[in-house]
């Protein structure tokens, strides 16, 4: 699983960072989630390519979500001819249409657009997309990406010194079935260790810290959370729906998050953001301060 931040600055774009976007790989899947001005440009800067199905967005501010009238118009230049679903909060959608059919080009291929509500998972066999309520201005949504237990590792040792032929009996047992082999009857955990748990990665987009990031993003292997402000801006971070570097530290602290991306920094501090760094360092030290191009490879806990 890789994610790669396409965009680290909130509001507007600066000399060095544009607005929000970041795209999840995870083995042949593609998402992204959000896509600010200029994202089209900062895909092909960071090699991320085109191949990708959905966009989720965390909600419908200018800097989250205009970057999909040239993305998709791009793509119909390629000659796309796959669908591109949109993914958006509950009442959101008219205002995505219209920026999809905005200009008298039409886009070649479908963009299917479909509303979310909190906790109405987007399922994707062994994994799932989240979607948890945050608190912004209007309706927001972060996204948890859930990968579903995987199977206990199989003792192919202990299955030779048992006498079972390697082969088909080995992925029935694996795949939890009993088998046969010369009247002696062996079980799935004889041979089979416990499940092993996926990984999780969660995407706050803009919010305050939130119960709901705290319940989806417990133990999560990566948390990316907007730090907009440093702590003496406090106040204005509650006016505005924002967080603190120290406030998003102190959460991903409190619920054994494994790894944090602070990301979404007020221009004040776009071009230096050491200063948040080291208000959420001390507090919860494997923390990076994103940046454009920052690619994050997430391995599974026993690597």
């Amino acid at each position: 699983m890789r994610v790669t931040f396409l965009g680290t600055a909130a509001a507007r774009p600066t000399v060095g960072r544009n607005v929000s976007s970041l795209m999840i790989q995870r083995e042949g899947d593609v998402m992204m989630f959000d896509c600010g001005e200029g994202t089209q440009r900062q895909m092909m800067r960071y090699g991320t390519g085109f191949a990708f199905d959905d966009i989720f967005f965390t909600h419908l501010h200018a800097d989250h979500f205009l970057g999909v009238i040239g993305l998709l118009r791009t793509l119909g230049l390629q000659a796309r001819e796959e669908p591109v679903r949109l993914w958006t909060p509950r009442g959101t959608a008219d205002t995505l249409r219209q920026a999809v059919d905005l200009g008298v080009e039409r886009v070649p291929f479908e963009v299917p657009i479909h509303e979310l509500e909190p906790g109405e998972a987007v399922n994707r066999g062994d994994y799932e997309i989240v979607p948890f309520r945050t608190q912004h201005a209007g309706r927001s949504l972060g996204y948890a990406v859930v990968e579903h237990a995987r199977m206990g590792r199989f003792n192919a040792a202990r299955a030779r010194e048992l006498g079972i032929p390697e082969g088909p009996l080995w992925g029935k047992l694996h795949h939890g079935e009993t088998v046969e082999v010369d009247g002696r009857v062996f079980r799935p955990e004889e041979l089979v260790g416990e499940a092993r748990p996926g990984r999780r990665v969660v995407y706050t987009g803009d919010t305050r810290p939130t119960a709901g990031t705290r319940e989806h993003a417990k133990n999560a292997d990566l948390l990316i959370h907007e730090a907009t402000f440093a702590q003496d801006e406090a106040e204005r971070a509650v006016a505005t729906g924002h967080s603190t570097a120290r406030e998003a530290a102190e959460l991903a602290a409190s619920i054994g998050v494994r790894r944090l991306a602070l990301t979404h920094f007020s221009p004040r501090y776009a071009d230096d953001p050491r200063l948040l760094e080291r208000e959420a360092k001390p507090i919860f030290p494997d923390v990076v301060t994103a940046y454009d191009g920052l690619v994050i490879e997430v391995p599974y806990r026993e690597s």
